[in-house]
């Protein structure tokens, strides 16, 4: 256990992180400190400029390190179709596959009753004027398969309607390479659902 208070601060700030717990977080530190020129000072550097200059794109809600982000300043992307995403983790993880070609529009959560979560807490109405003002031919909804992603997909494709635009979702059911003895039962019936001709 390290004693210095400025250690022990850092490993509680790493156990915050998800997927760290504290003993992760003190294991994740004590590399850091062995690796202090070569790993430590170059984070701690990236760290401090990504604090300063990252902000939201203010089309999207991606995150950059300026007004407008990478994708929605990039011409070739301006295809009239636009992802809607929960979160810009979903929108990475679109990225990561590099079948989409299009832009994104990040909501920043989902309709929640619980939570409190109305339409104007998330980026709904911006969506809805984009939808207008760049022409959107098509609006795929990416959201989770959970409650919450399903009504806020259903709520997102009611405020759409009036404007013609084709909304879409992404197919759900079975994976590829997926066996289905570990699916569970509603991707199955997803899946049943989702059925095309072979």
């Amino acid at each position: 256990m390290a004693d210095d208070t400025g250690i022990e601060a850092l490993i509680d700030l790493m156990a915050r992180l998800p997927g760290l717990g504290p003993r992760s977080a003190r294991r994740a530190v004590l590399v850091l400190l062995k690796k202090r020129a070569q790993l430590m000072a170059p984070l701690a550097q990236a760290m401090a400029e990504v604090a300063l200059t990252a902000r939201d794109c203010q089309t999207c809600g991606n995150i950059g390190t300026t007004d407008t982000c990478a994708i929605c300043a990039d011409p070739r992307r301006a295809t009239g179709e636009i992802c809607v995403v929960e979160d810009v983790a979903d929108l990475w993880a679109m990225e990561r596959g590099q079948a989409f070609k299009g832009r994104y529009h990040v909501l920043g959560g989902t309709l929640s009753a619980l939570d409190a979560i109305g339409p104007d807490d998330l980026r709904i109405p911006r969506l809805a004027a984009r939808v207008a003002d760049e022409h959107i031919r098509e609006v795929i909804l990416a959201l989770n398969a959970t409650v919450d992603g399903q009504t806020t997909a259903h709520y997102i494709a009611d405020v759409l309607a009036p404007s013609g635009v084709q909304v879409t979702s992404l197919a759900q059911g079975v994976p590829i390479g997926g066996e289905l003895d570990y699916l569970d039962d509603g991707t199955i019936g997803a899946a049943l659902k989702a059925r095309r001709r072979f």
